[in-house]
């Protein structure tokens, strides 16, 4: 699915985000900073130990916030760092709400053109995949609403389930959003 948002491109793909070539991909990160497992794990044997160490040198960072390093050997020129909530801590929807905004402002503070997301939080930190597709759609498509640079964002799903409730939610959020008249499928 790709999308029109005034002068960006909103994209929902199947594919391994470390293959992307983009400016920057999101990691789905915890806030110590450590690249275990899932999309950070993949990030860490792709992009080297460079990452990582970059990761120490800044050291925290709190639920719904993000942080950038380098890319390290991926694609991607940086990574973006975004500290989803572990589901069940409590305020998690706008724990999740504020780490997408924060990755979007940390792209636009660095210059970046494009940008890929994961599904943050819904590996380990148990987050639901509808729940996290309405938060992480509704923030992303209203930001490239607004006054950005951004050129084009796309949300990278790792498999064909996650995907096609990315792809239904986003639909419902186009057509009941008052503004469709902005929007153009492609």
């Amino acid at each position: 699915m790709k999308v029109k948002i005034k002068e960006s491109y909103f994209e929902l793909v199947e594919e391994d985000i470390t293959d992307l070539e983009v400016d920057a991909i999101v990691n789905a990160a915890n806030s110590q900073l450590k690249l275990g497992g899932g999309v950070a794990g993949a990030i860490r044997r792709k992009g080297g130990e460079i990452i990582q160490d970059e990761c120490d040198e800044i050291g925290y960072c709190p639920v719904g916030d993000a942080r950038i390093t380098s890319g390290g050997a991926l694609k991607a020129r940086y990574v973006i760092h975004a500290v989803g909530p572990v589901y069940g801590e409590g305020e998690e929807d706008e724990k999740l709400r504020n780490a997408t905004l924060n990755s979007l402002k940390l792209a636009e503070q660095y210059k970046i053109l494009s940008l890929a997301f994961p599904a943050i939080s819904t590996g380990i930190f148990g987050y639901p995949k509808e729940r996290c597709a309405d938060i992480m759609l509704s923030t992303t498509i209203a930001h490239l609403k607004g006054d950005t640079s951004l050129k084009q964002v796309i949300i990278c799903l790792y498999d064909p389930l996650t995907l096609d409730i990315f792809k239904q939610r986003a639909t419902h959020i186009i057509k009941t959003d008052g503004a469709f008249s902005e929007f153009k499928e492609l």
